[in-house]
């Protein structure tokens, strides 16, 4: 059994579909990053960048439980121990992790600044509004470009391709049309029909009823993170 502490954010959803298409067995931990559950002791030994998602293998290598933070470490480790969502060809392995890390080191962080300068700043300036909304549309087109030769980035579904998804939801939010690129448009198509992703995007669907208040902004953005130390 895999203990997953997650909530429904990019990031946990990339977990969650992964966990869904492998079929592994899996049990979840909301960890509600508004109310500031991320700093509790009992998570910070699992996750100690207070960041979810993260999860704790009961049957980790050598049947011994395994921990583990950062989502595309997560990725990577739950491919390896189903066998699928991963090429077994070394050449097309090396091209997977190259577009995993183009997500873990472009789009998350690019787009994660677009959403909060566009959506979450309290004094919202053009200026960061227009780098991170740019990025975003620059990004979009790399993928886009990739996707004009193969259907998936790395060729093949793979765990590649499910980091990159769930931060092409919502791409409105960014300043992105994504009926702009075609490419782009028919790939998130092709896994948004997908029975498991859409498993996927039902763990926690109800636990966000209301936008973020001025409290929960601080907790998850603002000085109350260094309180904490």
């Amino acid at each position: 059994m895999i203990d997953l502490y997650t909530w429904p954010t990019p990031n946990g959803h990339k977990i969650h579909i992964a966990l869904e298409e492998m079929g592994l067995p899996y049990k979840v931990h909301p960890v509600n990053i508004r109310t500031g559950e991320q700093f509790q002791p009992a998570f910070l030994e699992v996750s100690p960048n207070n960041r979810i998602p993260a999860l704790v293998d009961t049957d980790g290598p050598g049947g011994k439980p395994m921990s583990l933070f950062e989502s595309g470490a997560m990725l990577i480790y739950l491919a390896s121990k189903s066998g699928k969502l991963m090429p077994t060809d070394d050449r097309d392995r090396y091209t997977m992790l190259q577009w995993l890390m183009w997500q873990m080191g472009g789009v998350g962080p690019m787009f994660g600044q677009a959403n909060h300068f566009r959506a979450y700043a309290k004094d919202p300036q053009p200026y960061p509004i227009e780098r991170y909304t740019n990025e975003s549309n620059r990004l979009t087109r790399v993928l886009d470009k990739r996707l004009a030769d193969v259907p998936f980035v790395a060729g093949e579904y793979t765990i590649a391709d499910i980091a990159i998804f769930p931060w092409m939801r919502g791409s409105e939010k960014r300043g992105v049309d994504i009926g702009a690129y075609p490419n782009v448009k028919r790939w998130f198509d092709a896994i948004n029909a997908r029975p498991a992703v859409q498993r996927a995007l039902q763990v926690l669907a109800d636990v966000i009823t209301a936008p973020i208040d001025d409290k929960q902004r601080d907790i998850m953005f603002g000085k109350s993170q260094f309180d904490r130390r």
